[in-house]
């Protein structure tokens, strides 16, 4: 398997990312939206790659203590590898680099996959968003106190079960 690598988002990265976008959502961010995001303070994006493209995303938004997660992605042929949870580990790592105490997301009511990664990171359902993706519901959900100990300690067992893997 290629080493991975985890950074920044760069401007210079939008392109790959919006394709990327379109390939996997049914109503994608166009390349303007992620300018957009890049320009705000109160923003956070990521990228994973390979030596060759992008093979991941994600995205955080910063509202005083609590961290939303915009936008968590993994090229289709990627799924399975465990980059989702890498990315996930570093856009927590981010959230509590800028104070956050809490974190949200929204997610399709039929991607249980996603779901289950979700909640592996200590996320709960709290809620719908009626047609939040235009065809389709969102669950609403949060973990709460990740800036207590305990959470420290699950974000740990996380990191301990890709021991040994590419970052």
């Amino acid at each position: 398997m290629p080493e991975f690598s985890i950074r920044a988002m760069k401007r210079r990265d939008i392109p790959a990312v919006a394709a990327l976008e379109s390939v996997i959502y049914p109503t994608p961010w166009s390349p303007r939206v992620f300018f957009d995001e890049l320009a705000m303070g109160n923003r956070s994006y990521l990228v994973v790659e390979d030596d060759a493209s992008i093979m991941g995303y994600g995205g955080l938004l910063m509202v005083e203590d609590d961290a939303h997660i915009t936008t968590l992605a993994v090229a289709p042929e990627m799924r399975g590898k465990r980059l989702g949870v890498k990315l996930m580990l570093a856009l927590v790592d981010e959230a509590l680099t800028h104070g956050a105490r809490h974190l949200t997301l929204e997610v399709r009511v039929s991607n249980t996959p996603a779901q289950g990664l979700y909640e592996r990171f200590g996320f709960d359902p709290v809620g719908r968003r009626k047609d939040y993706y235009v065809d389709e519901d969102a669950l609403v959900m949060w973990a709460t106190d990740v800036d207590t100990p305990e959470y420290a300690d699950r974000i740990a067992e996380i990191r301990d079960s890709l021991e040994g893997e590419a970052p």
